[in-house]
């Protein structure tokens, strides 16, 4: 079974999502090829051999940088057929997402995204996969010959076990046609750790009463080499970026382990956040509705408690 993994990269390093895709394509068949688009960090594809990559390609031209959808797909097409491979596994992403919809509309394949679990092949090929914002689970049989799944976080676990592979240039004459779409600009969130790659994600919502009282919130993150979040309310009245607005018409996270601080967990924060692991609520109020979706709760004074969780977490290190 022949398998691409489209791996996605940020400033050069590969993402710990593509990470992922490359272990679950490894978890599904021995010929396993991952396929780079655009500035990357050399050793860092090289390093996909340890996760399970026999070959990795690295399509290596200016034009790629932008993360063009359409352009990424004529890649992605044109090295499924070089490849021989039917399977193209890639993250379920802001930008494996649409590229996995346009490549599998291209070429006919059947297409799952949200997929959490290696595929049943005993009859069939059938994946499971994330549906209702995490809170229920589809199994879909993918029928055609060829076919696109697109990963969603945390669902492979990445370990290594190979070597360091050869980098392969791959050289592409994408047609103009691709680029008839162009980015003018793009604005990126900033920080040390962004959400989406986040394993540990500190959030906050109204009950932290003001931008000022912040500095706790980020020194428990720090301790915990976390990323910081808030509610929706929180960046709508500007204590907080919005790219930092955790939530279903936010930024949906799926981290091992998601506090949240002074947040009463109405159902749009909910759908955003789900999908974590292990989730700490920390509030005031009792009857908090966030309570019923935790995995622990602390009911008490967010300003009394953080201070003294960082420094019992510091004293633990």
């Amino acid at each position: 079974m022949a398998i691409l993994v489209f791996v996605e990269t940020a400033e050069g390093k590969v993402k710990k999502t593509s990470l992922e895709a490359v272990a679950y394509a490894k978890a599904m068949g021995d010929s396993v090829t991952a396929i780079a688009l655009g500035d990357a960090d050399k050793g860092d594809l090289g390093a996909l051999g340890k996760i399970g990559a026999q070959k990795v390609l690295h399509a290596d031209d200016k034009k790629l940088n932008e993360g063009n959808i359409l352009a990424y797909a004529e890649v992605l097409i044109k090295a499924l057929e070089d490849e021989k491979a039917d399977i193209l596994v890639l993250a379920n992403s802001s930008l494996g997402t649409p590229v996995a919809a346009r490549v599998a509309a291209r070429i006919g394949a059947s297409l799952a995204s949200n997929v959490v679990e290696a595929p049943n092949t005993s009859s069939g090929f059938v994946v499971k996969k994330s549906i209702y914002t995490g809170k229920a689970f589809a199994y879909v049989e993918l029928k055609n010959p060829k076919k696109v799944i697109a990963l969603k976080k945390n669902a492979a676990e990445v370990k290594e076990s190979g070597s360091d592979v050869t980098v392969t240039p791959y050289a592409v004459s994408v047609p103009d046609t691709a680029f008839k779409v162009k980015i003018t600009s793009s604005e990126k969130a900033t920080g040390e750790i962004l959400l989406p790659e986040a394993n540990i994600v500190v959030s906050g919502g109204r009950g932290m009463k003001g931008p000022e009282h912040w500095g706790m919130l980020e020194e428990l993150a720090k301790t915990l080499h976390a990323a910081t979040g808030c509610s929706k309310p929180v960046s709508d009245m500007g204590w907080r970026p919005h790219h930092e607005h955790v939530g279903q018409t936010g930024v949906k996270v799926a981290p091992q382990l998601y506090i949240a601080i002074g947040i009463s967990g109405a159902i749009q924060h909910l759908a955003g956040v789900n999908s974590s692991k292990c989730i700490v609520v920390i509030n005031k109020d009792a009857e908090a509705p966030f309570f019923k979706a935790a995995d622990y709760g602390i009911v008490g004074d967010a300003f009394e408690i953080i201070p003294k969780l960082s420094e019992a977490i510091k004293a633990a290190k």
